[in-house]
């Protein structure tokens, strides 16, 4: 890729490979899930100080999780998803027993659950070792990852400046080298933003697909938790490992007859690409995002595929998002008792008077905007493989802002406003994909995002190969690049 710094990796040799390959190494026999496991913690022990990604460490408990891994594996060594002992990472808005859990709230600064989310409590019967949670803003608020019990993560590519959010502790941890798979959620962009602005991939799926939304929102579409890799092979690997039926999320689909890794492996170069450099005039994009993006289309295309600009009308777009937000806000924590509303961060409180003070009639009116806006991108998604844009408008700015004060001369009007190229996926209830597709003259990932078909996750991996395999791709960890 273009512009690529020289990042040195001064870790171990395990979690210098990919998740795959250990993975088989594992499955063989080659490496023991000890070796594996004191290599994770003797990379975050040397490296997270620096970037502040893995906030609470549970080894003992990873430990004691090893003892384990033969029972689950006579259930479990077959399925395609099987982990084999491999450490992964949980975002710290979703429980795991027995290991602080805070929501990045000082409400629950001390929070220990006693029962794992069913997220969890799969990816462990599945051979995955949990390690420890990643930092995220309060309650996933926000497109910086920083809260009032743990502080700021920093980018590894840069440690000045911020690592998006709210899946930011997970993707840098991968980008670090901590783990080879992290667990996020996204509601505006959580996994998207974060993957883009460390050099990983987030896929943000189909509402079902992977677990669900907490138990008391189980009919949410808007947030979703989804794999964060460092390759899209990783990806896959780990879509394979979360996805399933389970009863206890009403929307809870069913895994695909063949594995998403299959689908990796069959990956053809000629691809067929709708490309909306600013979706269509949606969102304001900075010219170094938009150089990174067409070089990357123009590798596309040397390699064998189509490349056409073009964009699906969407009209009520951002209204349509934004009230469909707001609700989510309003439902979920503008519900929570007084005690722990007094320590919420202004940006969250706004969410949450939004949400309460909305009409009727908006309400409405989002409904059925949001089916007008899937029956268009459908339509398009049958010229095209994918949609492709941008996953942010702008490059990572200081750690200390929560936001950028403009985009490309524009201004930026709150949290919520830069992060507008993820709004498109949550109102259409189709997945997207984000992934590096360049550098800027600075050195500082770019990441493109894709927006696959209904239940296309399939197809979405498959294109996103291909783009990866054309621009030289994936990327390893690095060593954080420590600036004061």
């Amino acid at each position: 890729m273009e512009n690529r710094p020289d990042t040195p990796f001064t870790g171990p040799d395990l979690c210098a490979l990919s998740a795959c390959a250990v993975v088989d190494l594992l499955r063989r026999g080659a490496v023991s899930p000890v070796e594996v496991l004191e290599a994770s913690l003797q990379r975050t022990e040397a490296v997270d100080g620096a970037v502040n990604a893995m906030v609470t460490r549970c080894p003992d408990r990873a430990r004691a999780a090893l003892a384990d891994l033969p029972a689950h594996a006579e259930q479990h060594a077959a399925h395609p998803g099987w982990l084999a002992g491999l450490p992964i990472a949980i975002k710290d808005l979703t429980a795991v027993a027995g290991v602080r859990t805070t929501s990045g709230s000082m409400a629950f600064a001390d929070h220990v659950p006693d029962q794992s989310d069913p997220m969890v409590t799969r990816l462990e019967a599945r051979g995955g070792v949990v390690v420890g949670k990643t930092n995220t803003p309060e309650f996933g608020a926000g497109g910086n990852t920083w809260n009032h019990v743990f502080g700021m993560t920093r980018n590894p590519w840069d440690t000045r400046l911020n690592c998006g959010g709210s899946s930011g502790g997970a993707a840098v941890s991968l980008a670090s080298g901590q783990v080879w798979l992290s667990h996020g959620s996204d509601l505006a962009g959580s996994l998207r933003t974060p993957a883009a602005y460390s050099g990983v991939i987030g896929l943000r799926p189909s509402p079902g697909r992977c677990g669900g939304a907490p138990e008391a929102h189980g009919f949410n579409t808007e947030a979703v938790q989804g794999p964060m890799a460092r390759s899209v092979a990783d990806t896959a690997l780990f879509m394979d490992a979360m996805a399933g039926f389970d009863p206890i999320w009403p929307l809870s689909i069913e895994a695909p007859a063949t594995p998403f890794q299959t689908a990796v492996q069959q990956a053809d170069s000629r691809v067929r690409i709708g490309f909306a450099p600013d979706l269509g005039g949606f969102g304001f994009v900075d010219p170094v995002i938009r150089a990174a993006m067409a070089r990357a289309m123009a590798a596309v295309e040397r390699a064998g595929g189509t490349v056409e600009e073009a964009c699906p009308p969407l009209d009520g777009l951002e209204r349509t998002y934004l009230t469909l937000r707001a609700m989510f806000w309003a439902a979920l924590p503008g519900r929570a008792p007084a005690e722990v509303q007094t320590h919420y961060k202004p940006t969250l409180r706004q969410n949450i008077d939004h949400g309460l003070s909305l009409p009727a009639d908006t309400i409405y009116d989002a409904m059925l905007t949001r089916t007008t806006l899937y029956h268009a991108c459908r339509a398009f998604l049958e010229r095209f493989d994918v949609l492709a844009f941008p996953a942010m408008g702008v490059p990572a700015g200081p750690v200390e802002q929560e936001y950028p004060p403009q985009i490309d001369g524009q201004p930026v009007t709150d949290y919520v406003d830069w992060l507008k190229f993820s709004f498109l996926s949550v109102a259409t209830s189709l997945p997207a994909l984000s992934m590096p597709c360049g550098f800027t003259p600075e050195g500082m990932p770019v990441g493109l995002q894709l927006l696959g078909p209904p239940r296309g996750e399939a197809k979405l991996l498959a294109v996103a190969r291909a783009i990866e395999d054309a621009l030289g791709g994936p990327l390893g960890p690095i060593d954080p690049v420590v600036r004061a």
